[in-house]
């Protein structure tokens, strides 16, 4: 059994999650719509723990996810929360840390959502969604102060559905808990009220 995947079993048995070695849920049709599961080829999901909430307010999986990029043969590699829940209600939405590249694309005419009163979020993230104003609407103070301290994050959203990653980070099973918090309170902020 290769080293990762005994250290990742051996974490789901301490913090009460359920281990599998390959995609047994079916996540892969999940994260269709996603950015991420549509970049490069041969794309994987593989060591995916899963924790369900005792009344099945939400379903939330953690798993490495692997895509070969095209045009060359490095594959990247990243640990991704996912989390499905009717509590979530989003439009579809793409966060991710601005680039060079993004800033480039201002220049033609390719623009973002952003946030006059946030100015260093807008700065740090790109953020397009197909519903402006919705999305202005929910990316509140909380939400914007947030990711402004927390740098670095991919967030993707439709629908029931919410993803959390660092593109191109595989943490270590010592880490698996920070993203699983840290993907629950990314939750709280999106969802809707009680």
């Amino acid at each position: 059994m290769p080293y990762r995947e005994k250290s990742l079993r051996e974490f789901a048995n301490r913090a009460d999650f359920t281990f599998s070695e390959t995609d047994d849920h079916g996540l892969h049709r999940y994260l269709g719509d996603f950015r991420l599961a549509n970049r490069g080829r041969r794309r994987t999901v593989s060591n995916v723990l899963r924790k369900q909430d005792g009344l099945l307010e939400q379903d939330a999986y953690v798993f490495d996810y692997s895509y070969r990029d095209f045009g060359n043969k490095h594959t990247t590699r990243q640990t991704v929360f996912f989390l499905q829940s009717q509590r979530l209600t989003l439009p579809s939405i793409d966060m991710q840390p601005e680039s060079i590249l993004h800033k480039m694309g201002e220049l033609f005419g390719f623009h973002d959502i952003d946030f006059l009163r946030f100015p260093k979020f807008s700065k740090q993230y790109r953020l397009v969604g197909e519903d402006e104003d919705y999305i202005r609407h929910h990316f509140t103070d909380e939400v914007l102060n947030y990711f402004t301290l927390n740098k670095g994050w991919s967030v993707e959203g439709i629908g029931y559905y919410l993803i959390v990653y660092k593109k191109g980070m595989l943490l270590p099973a010592e880490e698996i808990m920070q993203l699983f918090q840290r993907g629950m309170t990314v939750y709280q902020l999106f969802r809707a009220p009680a």
